[in-house]
């Protein structure tokens, strides 16, 4: 940041302390640069009903920001600059009231828009003392002892005003457009006969600027977790805008064979993206797809359910081990789920084969996956998210060999990180 020197005995200038100004000025653009952008950025400003409640609001005291030129107009000695651009904050430091009117016709409604701007005047006008050089005692009134009075204080304030919609039958009345160079803040509605504005008829713009969270706030990384074991819905937390999202798919069911080992059961799909342009308030539905699960007579298990975020990012299921009564020499392991929509798209692991030399069933896909058993057992069923089941072992010895049930795919998992 520049900085103005001046030495002892030297006349002091008008233009040392209006350039200390200036430099200020600019510092303090760029450091608002650099942490907000250059885009309008609105802080405080917060809407509220009067009290006592009438027709009245008041909008708190705040900041905005607007990018534009260091000096739209000469400043005292200096002259305008409006080849470099800053970024300057207008500050209210007293609320601002305004007054809204119901509609006149019975049934209808009109939406008030509530909208600000930067605004920068000169004010404080006061007529200066000048030095006199033909006489120092007695300074001139004003420039050239002319009586004018001048401007002392260049002011940087919100710029608020009420924008009203047409009035139409309740429901059906629009919110006009936000002017050029403004942006909207609120969205006041009034309803035919109301004698009150109450904090329910007041509502925030989607598209508000105002800064979703303060420093205090900034976390390092994505520092929080929530885990989906089963559906819902994942809300977008104040100041979030990007998440880091990994869904995986239910295990498939391990197979069923009437004479076999049954095959175990593919591992689900995983998909991993970290998702931006997120708002605060987003919601956005969360699938876990369930584990594929083995009959209960001779056949192929069943897949697994498909995981997913919204519409982001996907993970299918693996799917079923391989069953049923044909003689088959062996019963082929389900095939692993992929996942889709994402930066990284993962295929899950194939189930094992059915052994029928060793009276084996296949083991499932993937980590956490059920174990193939032996001889005339049922498979076991798969112990991690997106595994997939074991698949059932048979009788041994003998020359009609007796197939068993296979083991149930683990259920997907949906892991939000923020």
């Amino acid at each position: 940041m520049d900085r103005t020197i001046v030495y002892p005995g030297a006349i002091p200038l008008d233009t040392d302390i209006l350039n200390i100004n200036r430099n200020v000025l600019v510092g303090i653009g760029a450091l608002s640069a650099a942490v907000l952008g250059t885009a309008m950025v609105a802080d405080g400003l917060g809407c509220l009903p009067s009290v006592p409640a009438s027709l009245t609001i008041t909008l708190a005291p705040g900041s905005i920001t607007q990018f534009g030129p260091v000096d739209a107009n000469a400043y005292g000695s200096l002259a305008a600059d409006t080849s470099e651009q800053i970024v300057k904050m207008g500050i209210n430091l007293d609320p601002v009231t305004f007054t809204l009117a119901a509609p006149v016709s019975s049934g209808q409604s009109v939406n008030y828009l509530i909208e600000a701007t930067f605004a920068e005047t000169d004010a404080g006008p006061v007529v200066l003392p000048y030095v006199n050089a033909a006489n120092p005692s007695v300074p001139y009134s004003g420039p050239g002892n002319s009586g004018a009075a001048q401007n002392t204080a260049r002011i940087e304030r919100v710029q608020l005003q009420v924008k009203p919609g047409a009035a139409a039958a309740a429901g059906t009345q629009t919110t006009p457009a936000v002017d050029e160079g403004w942006v909207g803040l609120y969205v006041v509605t009034v309803n035919y006969g109301q004698s009150a504005i109450t904090a329910s008829d007041i509502a925030a713009l989607p598209q508000a600027p105002f800064i979703g969270f303060k420093l205090p706030q900034l976390r390092p990384g994505f520092s929080s977790i929530q885990v989906f074991e089963s559906s819902g819905a994942f809300i977008v937390p104040a100041g979030v805008t990007q998440v880091k999202v990994r869904a995986v798919g239910g295990g498939g069911g391990a197979g069923y064979h009437a004479t076999l080992p049954g095959g175990g059961g593919g591992q689900g799909g995983t998909a991993i993206d970290i998702i931006g342009g997120l708002t605060a308030g987003q919601i956005v539905a969360v699938t876990v797809g369930a584990g594929g699960a083995p009959p209960s007579s001779p056949g192929d298990g069943g897949a697994g359910g498909t995981s997913s975020f919204g519409s982001y990012l996907s993970a299918s299921g693996g799917g079923g081990g391989g069953g049923g009564t044909a003689a088959l020499f062996a019963t082929a392991g389900g095939v692993g789920g992929i996942g889709s929509g994402a930066r990284i798209n993962q295929a899950g692991a194939m189930g094992g084969d059915g052994i029928a030399v060793a009276c084996r069933g296949g083991d499932g896909g993937g980590d956490g996956r059920g174990r193939g058993a032996s001889g005339p057992v049922t498979g076991f069923s798969a112990s991690g998210f997106g595994g997939g089941g074991g698949g059932g072992g048979t009788t041994t010895g003998g020359t009609n060999p007796v197939g068993s049930p296979g083991g149930l795919g683990a259920p997907g998992i949906v892991i939000v990180e923020y």
